[in-house]
């Protein structure tokens, strides 16, 4: 390209990402609004995120209580609950609502084997901080996850959940027929293997081989297809060359910094997330070193993507 092409304005480079309307569509097709009454549900954004007021996490939910909030979980995807002075125990009665319990095999445990806890400090950074979606390297991943913040920052220390059906509706139409049908490999070992002794790595790979999961996955309560690659976790797309793999994903792994598809929430003391794991990714900023960080995380099994 010449530098006369440049200076009379013939040259249009052509970019990725575009300006412009967005179709942020939050129900599957068909679906209608229909109002809550067991509690109040202040949304955070268009698509994804809201907060919950008017239930107690430190008691059993009723069965027309859970069934109302489930039906929210799956509709806004992340929901907030603010203000819920709960120990761990009744976190962990309130995550078994929602299925089995899982356990982490590389994070430090908390009261018991299916509590994460996340310390961070002086001499502990947050590390979180990549667009990922959680354990997609297990050959079923996580339903879900219920997380609770004992302890914030003065300043900072905010998470991101991106929606990923609405990333994958705002594909261009050539780009999900490229995709449709394709799988990838995922496997822990770039992240959580980076570390470990050499004879403690191979056994963990022979206890988690990579997992092959769809590109685009369906969602199985909703039926809406959701972008199942993440960038902390995702290796390669079966089948292209490395390259071009690598192209596609970075492209893809994109999608999830699009603001219009994202909601960002501020902890306080006692509150409490609970998101699907299988609809959305998340980004937990770490901007609040030296300060304490303290967060408990439990997290749902989940089923074979499809």
């Amino acid at each position: 390209m010449s530098q006369t092409a440049y200076l009379s304005r013939s040259y249009h480079p052509v970019r990725e990402l575009k300006s412009g309307a967005r179709q942020l569509r939050r129900l599957p097709e068909g679906i209608e609004e229909i109002p809550y009454t067991l509690f109040t549900l202040k949304p955070l954004g268009p698509v994804i995120g809201a907060e919950i007021e008017g239930v107690d996490l430190g008691q059993p939910l009723t069965p027309e209580l859970k069934a109302e909030l489930h039906r929210a979980f799956l509709e806004w995807k992340v929901l907030f609950f603010r203000n819920q002075s709960i120990d761990s125990e009744q976190q962990l009665r309130f995550a078994k609502e929602w299925g089995e319990l899982e356990k982490h095999p590389f994070l430090p445990r908390g009261s018991s084997e299916e509590v994460t806890r996340f310390e961070k400090n002086a001499n502990m950074t947050g590390n979180e901080n990549v667009w990922h979606t959680d354990v997609t390297w297990r050959l079923e991943p996580a339903l879900g996850s219920v997380l609770r913040l004992s302890e914030v920052p003065p300043l900072g220390g905010d998470t991101l959940w991106a929606d990923m059906a609405v990333a994958y509706d705002n594909l261009p139409d050539e780009v999900k027929q490229r995709i449709d049908g394709l799988t990838a490999i995922h496997d822990f070992t770039g992240t959580f293997g980076r570390h470990l002794a050499p004879e403690i790595l191979e056994a963990k790979q022979a206890e988690f081989p990579a997992a092959e999961h769809p590109v685009v996955r369906t969602h199985p309560e909703t039926g809406r297809k959701t972008l199942f690659v993440n960038a902390a976790f995702t290796v390669r797309i079966v089948g292209l060359e490395a390259e071009e793999s690598e192209k596609v994903l970075n492209y893809l792994f994109r999608q999830a910094h699009v603001p219009e598809y994202q909601v960002r929430f501020h902890w306080e003391e006692n509150s409490v997330a609970l998101w699907d794991n299988r609809a959305t990714q998340h980004y937990a900023v770490s901007d609040y070193f030296p300060n304490r960080r303290v967060a408990e995380r439990i997290s749902i099994a989940g089923d074979r993507p499809y």
